[in-house]
């Protein structure tokens, strides 16, 4: 039988995974449809404007997604995670009274001038509007994750009967944790928006609908994926640099490392048996973690797992302060292997785009068709590795993640309530997927696409 504070884990981690499937796209596709419309304005191609419309569209339905998963998600720190809500209170809560007041209010105020203001704004008014809401988006991102920051490296805080308090809010906004996460979260949320956008119009272009529109979205969405996903790829590399410094036990598990070593090997593969605390059959590339960490393939210091427990226990007394080694070991590796692939892909896509062979290319849209999931595995495998990497640390180093469970909510009570909230969730995320796709059939004149081959069937036979 589960403890509470199990469940209550299960149940965050459910409702968080279900939310940030919805979180990046909203972040990319914010600044693109922004950029879409400034096009318009400077170049008064109707294309644009087209696009901006039909891809606005799509954002908005996963937009609504989004808050209503976040609004629960928030929902379970007062009641399964009461006393983490107790000693984090002073500190988690000016962040997100921030998000709220400077952030969502204005996406959200702007959203809906954005919505009804077509006919109503000059191009260059909706234009700013589309930007104020793609500032809201992300910063609405930026507090949140100066939240999440202090739990994976607190900083400026004084612990004062029982609780973490601020000492300068300032401080808090400067952690050092957060200039690596922002970044990298954004743009991978731009590099997804970019994947959809051109596993969409390959979709399209296959069916031969809309050729001019989705022949155009195809290279825009190619593009941002090559460069969101290779500026992603660099603010990963810095931001495991710095997690080695703040977080060294993370690195160690996302890598299996149970010595520690210098030069420190970078496994491609490996057999992790957490047992005997080893690995066999791996595949290592020399000093590839002293590089990748260090900038150095022939010295680099990484400290192990057995030396970080016992470090740990001496600090913090007995206990076990290794995270789950194999799911982050694999997770992390198939976050950067889905990082890749959608590189790859859009890269060799924009080959084809070059040499004008792209419509005529079926194989190679169906690949750029098929890279659609990969940004939503790797975003939710990266969250694992984030979240999970830190366990068993609700607050680095401060808090225990079993401590910050609510001491008053029963297993049956969650449980009850993880049935319930998944229920709405399937039905909520048929309800999104049914609107996506109908609109994303209907294309950018608002007619299904095999209306509109029907229709043209007609006309030929008349």
């Amino acid at each position: 039988m589960f403890e509470a504070v199990d469940l209550a884990r299960l149940q965050f981690a459910l409702t968080s995974i279900y939310h940030w499937l919805f979180v990046p796209f909203t972040l990319g596709m914010t600044v693109i449809v922004a950029i879409l419309e400034w096009t318009y304005v400077s170049t008064k191609n109707e294309v644009y404007k087209k696009m901006a419309k039909f891809w606005g569209k799509l954002f908005l339905i996963n937009f609504a997604m989004g808050v209503v998963t976040g609004i629960v998600q928030e929902f379970h720190f007062g009641m399964n995670w009461a006393e983490y809500s107790r000693f984090m209170g002073d500190i988690f809560g000016a962040p997100l009274a921030l998000e709220a007041l400077t952030a969502f209010f204005l996406e959200s105020t702007f959203m809906g001038v954005w919505i009804f203001g077509w006919d109503k704004l000059s191009s260059k008014a909706h234009a700013t509007v589309a930007t104020l809401t793609a500032l809201g988006t992300n910063l609405s991102a930026f507090w949140i994750l100066v939240a999440s920051s202090f739990m994976q490296h607190p900083v400026s805080y004084v612990i004062r009967n029982g609780r973490a308090e601020m000492v300068d809010f300032l401080t808090i906004v400067q952690n050092g944790y957060l200039p690596g996460q922002f970044s990298h979260i954004v743009l991978n949320g731009s590099m997804t928006a970019g994947v959809v956008i051109m596993a969409i119009s390959a979709w399209h272009l296959l069916r031969n609908n809309a050729t001019d529109f989705y022949a155009k979205s195809a290279k825009w969405g190619i593009v941002v994926t090559i460069i969101a996903g290779i500026l992603g790829a660099g603010a990963g590399h810095f931001q495991g640099q710095y997690i080695t410094k703040v977080q060294p036990m993370k690195m160690a598990a996302i890598e299996a490392l149970w010595e520690t070593q210098d030069p420190a090997p970078f496994s491609l593969v490996a057999n992790i048996d957490t047992k005997a605390q080893t690995n066999t059959s791996a595949i290592e590339i020399p000093g590839g973690l002293s590089f990748l960490t260090q900038d150095s393939f022939t010295s680099g210091k990484v400290e192990g797992i057995k030396n970080l427990q016992a470090k740990y226990e001496a600090e913090h007394g007995p206990g076990n302060y290794t995270p789950d080694v194999p799911s982050i070991f694999w997770s992390f590796r198939v976050m950067v292997g889905a990082g890749s692939l959608m590189i790859l892909v859009a890269l060799l896509a924009l080959l084809k785009v070059k040499t004008g062979t792209l419509a005529s290319s079926p194989t190679m849209l169906k690949a750029m068709f098929w890279m659609l999931p990969l940004p939503y595995l790797a975003n939710s495998t990266g969250w694992y590795v984030a979240e999970a990497g830190r366990q068993p640390w609700l607050v680095y180093g401060l808090q225990l993640t079993a401590d910050g469970a609510s001491k008053s909510v029963t297993a049956p009570e969650i449980l009850t309530t993880i049935i319930g909230f998944t229920l709405v969730y399937v039905v909520a995320a048929i309800a999104a997927i049914y609107l996506a796709v109908e609109h994303i059939k209907k294309g950018p004149e608002g007619n299904h696409a095999h209306d509109v081959v029907e229709k043209e069937e007609a006309r030929l036979w008349n």
